[in-house]
């Protein structure tokens, strides 16, 4: 297909008249990749560099895996004039977070042999691996397939991992609802076999030609103009951030009995500093759906951000920007175009948290969960604390599931009578249980993984906001106020994978030491935070954190979150380019 050549009716942007030429160089990258193939077999066969190629290491984002640095060794390599110490990170597609303990001890036996035994459980609900050599790449992700796992679509400009509540209190709806997200992924990832082919050794597809049907008939060649998140979620507790997906799909319930959703469109936590352009979003609720449209709703909605999502500038490729600029009223009239309905309206609903119930919790049918706090999701092994081999321990002899939270901790799931005093004398052995007795503060904190292995990590995170913690947790018990719940979330750079923007206490990694501190979000997700000192270190937001929280303990409302005191006193200023973050 040459540059002249214009996008087919199934790629089409949101100007049909443009030529490939002119719309960002990503899209002729992926037109003539030949489905995601591009040159990945050679670049995997080259010999002579831990690395691939510019362009391949786009592509294979769509294959789960990003190419990254030891950041930590990279002046010294310089020094010495080697190639940077090149690395690779793998993301499993694990739709919900619900995985068989049979999956977690081969995911826990790849990341021994190839992830330098670790393993990191991520804020959308799966595993990543650190550290993987170019050489070990197939073996990885052979080893998932085996216990039938894999990493389609975890990156890349497509249908990212579909997340979903986690309330063990409601067994049946629970179930329910995870089936439909599991269901919802599988039916919107790339169709294409390129996986299969270079990770699976399996049978090569002849290229499509203008004669045969595309390998990926939901998206075409140049798939979507940005990655693309679904979210499910179970009210009361806002656990995925709803508002902070592409589309959230709030369950409507009857008691357990699930009767549709309501459809949320256009939420996002990227942003880029000083350019006033981007900014976080929080998505519109647009309408309720019977349950037996989902899968009709979930296609239509990523097709038309296929076909009107800005292909032209990245910045501005994001739903969110679609949503921004078009209106609801128009996504709801192109919606019925396409499903050939209207959406009703909404169905009530109420949101009271977005944290996770820690320690045992009986669900409806009578089975038994565990709840355990995981720091920033790292499972390793310490002097300390052997964490890891502590969850293999209880993977060998669990007969239920493995969940993991969207804010990064682990359900021991489904554990009948009969067995839980045996999995409760494990947790003690090993210290588990004793996790739950955190400050409120820490269990209601999250990071991103940053340095040193994220490439567009400026700032320490996951490796530094314990340390902040520990000395927020001292001012919080100056003021009696240890046992108060609030949210404080870091991100190494203003993308927002830990979505900060709606934490009460958020802060974005601006230059080592240094961040974007912010204020006001709302404790339960429904009120993103406003900018309140930029490019800061720790002492001053250790004094400005003494004197709010100070002022927060003598003045707040009887149970007010912290979020909602912040905005209420005013101590908050928006440097937003005119973006009202309140809205």
């Amino acid at each position: 297909m040459s540059t002249e050549t214009k996008l087919s009716a199934v790629d089409r942007s949101h100007d049909i008249s443009q030529p490939l030429e002119k719309l960002h160089p990503n899209e002729r990258l992926k037109d003539q990749s030949n489905y995601l193939r591009g040159t990945i077999e050679q670049s995997l066969a080259a010999p002579l560099t831990g690395s691939v190629t510019s362009d391949d290491t786009k592509l294979m984002k769509f294959h789960g895996i990003y190419q990254q640095d030891d950041r930590d060794l990279r002046e010294e390599r310089r020094r010495q004039k080697l190639e940077p110490a090149y690395q690779f990170m793998v993301r499993v597609r694990l739709a919900g977070g619900v995985c068989s303990p049979r999956q977690w001890l081969k995911i826990d036996e790849l990341s021994e042999l190839y992830g330098g035994a670790t393993l990191r459980m991520t804020t959308r609900q799966t595993f990543q691996f650190h550290g993987i050599l170019k050489p070990n790449l197939r073996s990885t992700i052979q080893g998932l397939n085996e216990v039938l796992l894999d990493t389609i679509a975890a990156c890349g400009d497509d249908t990212r991992g579909v997340m979903c509540s986690v309330n063990p209190h409601l067994s049946a709806l629970h179930a329910e609802v995870y089936d439909l997200a599991r269901r919802t992924s599988n039916r919107v990832i790339p169709k294409t076999r390129a996986y299969h082919e270079i990770w699976l050794n399996g049978e090569k597809v002849a290229a499509s030609d203008a004669d045969t049907p595309p390998e990926d008939p939901i998206y075409g060649r140049t798939y979507l103009p940005r990655k693309f998140k679904f979210g499910f979620v179970i009210p009361p507790v806002n656990d995925i951030d709803v508002y902070a997906q592409d589309v959230g799909l709030i369950a409507i319930a009857d008691g357990e009995k699930l009767l549709g959703f309501n459809l949320s469109v256009g939420g996002g936590m990227g942003n880029t500093d000083n350019a006033p352009e981007t900014f976080p979003r929080l998505g519109d609720v647009v309408g309720y759906f019977p349950k037996e449209k989902l899968f009709d709703i979930a296609v239509a909605t990523a097709t038309i951000q296929r076909d009107y999502g800005d292909r032209v500038d990245r910045m501005h490729a994001r739903f969110k920007y679609t949503i921004e600029d078009r209106g609801t009223d128009w996504f709801k009239a192109e919606l019925a175009s396409r499903v050939g309905f209207p959406l009703e309206e909404a169905r009530p609903f109420e949101f009271t948290s977005n944290g996770d119930t820690y320690g045992w919790v009986q669900g409806s049918d009578g089975m038994w969960h565990f709840t355990m706090f995981i720091e920033n999701g790292r499972i390793r092994n310490t002097p300390q604390r052997p964490l890891k081999t502590a969850l293999r321990e209880l993977a060998l002899v669990h007969k239920g599931e493995l969940r993991l939270t969207p804010n990064q901790n682990l359900i021991v799931a489904n554990v009948a009578d009969a067995e839980k005093p045996h999995i409760a004398d494990m947790l003690a052995a090993y210290g588990l249980d004793s996790s739950i007795h955190a400050s409120a503060l820490r269990l209601n904190s999250m990071a991103c993984v940053a340095l040193p292995t994220c490439g567009l990590a400026m700032a320490e995170s996951e490796r530094y906001l314990p340390t902040l913690v520990t000395k927020v947790e001292r001012i919080l018990a100056d003021h009696g106020l240890e046992n108060v719940p609030i949210t404080m979330r870091m991100t190494g750079c203003p993308n927002g994978c830990a979505r900060p923007y709606i934490a009460e206490i958020g802060f974005t990694g601006r230059a080592p030491g240094k961040y974007n501190f912010y204020l006001g979000g709302g404790f339960h997700g429904q009120r993103l935070n406003r900018l309140y000192l930029e490019n800061v270190g720790e002492a001053r937001i250790l004094e400005e954190l003494g004197k709010i929280i100070a002022h927060f303990a003598r003045d707040r409302h009887d149970k007010e979150h912290f979020g909602d005191f912040v905005i209420r006193a005013g101590y908050v200023r928006a440097v937003t380019g005119g973006k009202d973050f309140n809205s």
